[in-house]
């Protein structure tokens, strides 16, 4: 995950993830701000889900936002 992208964009990105994931929170998004580390750890406490399968959400996610 670019981490340029995620700041730049991270007000839609924050939309898409808690239609992705309804659990996660204002609060887990509020104060992650783009750091990719933080943000996976957030996802991966709320959902449960393994490290590799939200880095490849993530990824999916900045595929679809960017059109590649």
């Amino acid at each position: 995950m670019n981490t340029t992208t995620m700041k730049g964009d991270w007000n839609i990105m924050k939309g898409k993830l808690k239609q992705k994931w309804a659990q996660l929170t204002d609060d887990d998004l509020a104060n992650v701000d783009g750091k990719t580390d933080e943000l996976i750890g957030r996802i991966q406490k709320r959902t449960g889900e393994t490290r590799d399968a939200v880095e490849k959400a993530l990824r999916e996610s900045e595929k679809e936002e960017c059109n590649c």
